[in-house]
């Protein structure tokens, strides 16, 4: 009985001891996290204002599920507020917003501002240049992000690459196009290096930011108009508005989006913030490809139910727009300083890349293509 009576009492005694010692744990935990330790208590309320529909998919949604994961990783230090396009500036209005310090991030495509910085053609989509997964090579492992980082710098800004798009479809047009010829005198909202390659054919190169873009093919006001892939093309209801569906998307085979935040605003954070800001515009990278990966077969489906036309151009048209692109894509980079420093970094990584992927990804497509899977 005695015996029986101390082991009860040394089992409650363990049992309070390991509550005790969960209970310590616990409130170590508490005052190890969230922003009394982080940040001091301070907590920062920022501004991201996008180049998108306030609810687009992907490209508008997962602007608040970063910042969702960023207030609760942050345990509320950091809290940002996520505005689309014309909410607080106008689409193409975020970058100066951001570089003057009027807002403190803005998410978007780098060659809208191409105007103003020649080089960000080189850090968005290059025609006819690499694949998403080749691109993000050269940015985190050959030099990419650090060259785009240094002309950003410049403007007050710290960037990010934060979402690709992979290669895109080459647009929608409302007539058949057979020959170079059916480009003349097409009115075609094309950003970037794509736009002036198809200017060199008698396109009238009209940019519009992308809610605008449906009501102006509709309407007529352009006559064909590039987006992104059939996932987004359908959610903005392109299919109503053109019946012919043309790739591939030479123009933009893996179109990057940035994370750019002023840097004085970026400078202020405590490393710890900047750190999740870091994994955050990473996390938006890999997630928002694989989403329209997943996406696009199933609205290609769709597309083609509503009895849409997909084309392919014609050999020799695209031969033509690569002959072009090249002499354009040298012009460009020939013209500022900043320019031809990363489009020199990419196009050394681009051509080294190519002769693995040949061996790689291209053998193994063609392999798949032998054996009659595609």
């Amino acid at each position: 009985m005695f015996r029986r009576s101390f082991l009860k009492k040394a089992a409650l005694g363990l049992a309070a001891g390991v509550t005790a010692l969960i209970a310590a744990c616990q409130k170590k935990e508490e005052k190890m996290e969230g922003p009394a330790v982080m940040t001091g208590g301070a907590k920062f309320s920022w501004k991201l204002a996008h180049s998108f529909g306030p609810t687009a998919p992907v490209l508008g949604t997962n602007l608040l599920m970063m910042a969702d994961d960023l207030r609760r990783m942050s345990g509320g230090a950091l809290d940002i507020k996520v505005f689309g396009a014309g909410e607080l500036v106008p689409a193409f209005g975020v970058f100066d917003a951001v570089k003057d310090g009027s807002l403190e991030m803005f998410y978007s495509a780098s060659y809208y501002w191409a105007g103003k910085v020649p080089a960000t053609q080189y850090t968005c989509s290059v025609p006819f240049g690499m694949t998403p997964n080749q691109t993000n090579a050269w940015f985190y492992h050959g030099g990419g992000q650090e060259l785009w980082q240094e002309f950003y710098a410049k403007h007050n800004l710290m960037v990010f690459p934060a979402g690709n798009t992979g290669v895109q479809m080459a647009g929608w047009f409302r007539k058949e196009i057979k020959t170079l010829g059916d480009l003349d005198g097409l009115k075609m909202r094309i950003p970037g290096l794509g736009g002036k390659v198809y200017a060199q054919f008698g396109v009238k190169v009209i940019l519009t930011p992308g809610p605008e873009v449906f009501p102006a093919l509709e309407r007529g006001v352009i006559d064909a108009a590039e987006w992104v892939g059939p996932y987004y093309d359908f959610d903005m209801g392109l299919h109503q508005a053109a019946k012919f569906y043309y790739g591939p998307g030479w123009h933009e085979p893996g179109t990057v989006n940035e994370l750019s935040i002023n840097i004085k605003k970026w400078e202020s954070l405590p490393v710890e913030l900047q750190e999740m800001i870091k994994h955050a515009a990473y996390k938006m990278n890999v997630n928002n490809i694989a989403e329209f990966d997943a996406k696009n077969n199933e609205f290609l489906g769709k597309i083609v139910d509503y009895g849409i036309q997909i084309r392919q151009f014609p050999p020799d048209v695209l031969k033509a727009l690569y002959t072009a692109a090249m002499r354009i894509n040298d012009e460009v980079a020939e013209s500022d300083p900043d320019a031809k420093k990363v489009y020199d970094s990419y196009k050394k990584f681009r051509d080294g890349i190519r002769a693995w992927y040949k061996i790689q990804e291209y053998s193994y497509t063609e392999a798949l293509k032998s054996v009659g899977v595609i």
